[in-house]
């Protein structure tokens, strides 16, 4: 008998165990099923597409497998890969340069306000990406409400601006990303034993 309510005891947590594992599947099924439609099918769709010659002025596309369009994609645009290379590391620099202070300090110092805290930080998010970065269109304007004042003062000559260059092209790209490198750095951060710092 008491063999039997041991067996019992021991089976029971395998069982949830199992139930639990069940129902993360079918909770991560939904999101597994629209990422493989919707990202894995639409790079399929893009690289079958990318094979193709012709054009719809010349008829119709073709599945020649051909690689033409790579060659042309490349030949002659070098500069535009090496611009986007550039931005991408000044960016992902950027983002890591002030996301790493402000979540070392939200970790070791927010004390009673990283709740807080990490809710200025994700405040943007709960607007539309495409309005955060238009927003910054009427904030940096040649005449807008920064640099208007700032001509005004004195400060900046007239003809300086900052809009279509590659200060606001960074600029607006670090301010985006900036959470997607705040974040994970302060979960990193915030697991790190205090004694271990301070023995440092």
């Amino acid at each position: 008998m008491a063999t039997t309510v041991v067996s019992r005891k021991a089976a029971r947590p395998h069982g949830i165990s199992a139930r639990r594992r069940r129902a993360a599947y079918a909770l991560l099924t939904p999101g597994g099923i629209w990422l493989v439609v919707f990202f894995v099918g639409s790079v399929l769709v893009m690289g079958y597409m990318s094979l193709k010659s012709g054009g719809l002025l010349s008829g119709g596309f073709r599945f020649t497998w051909s690689f033409g369009n790579y060659v042309d994609a490349l030949a002659g645009r070098q500069m535009f890969f090496l611009r986007s290379v550039v931005y991408a590391g000044a960016t992902t620099l950027g983002t890591v340069l002030l996301g790493y202070p402000a979540a070392y300090w939200i970790a070791f110092y927010g004390g009673r306000f990283k709740s807080a805290l990490l809710f200025m930080i994700l405040l943007p998010y709960f607007v539309s990406f495409v309005i955060r970065t238009v927003q910054w269109k009427f904030i940096l304007a040649d005449n807008g409400i920064l640099l208007g004042t700032l001509k005004d003062l004195g400060l900046l000559p007239e003809h300086f601006r900052v809009l279509s260059t590659w200060i606001a092209v960074i600029g607006g790209l670090v301010y985006n990303y900036l959470p997607f490198a705040a974040l994970p750095l302060y979960v990193a951060i915030e697991r790190i034993d205090r004694a271990v710092v301070e023995g440092a």
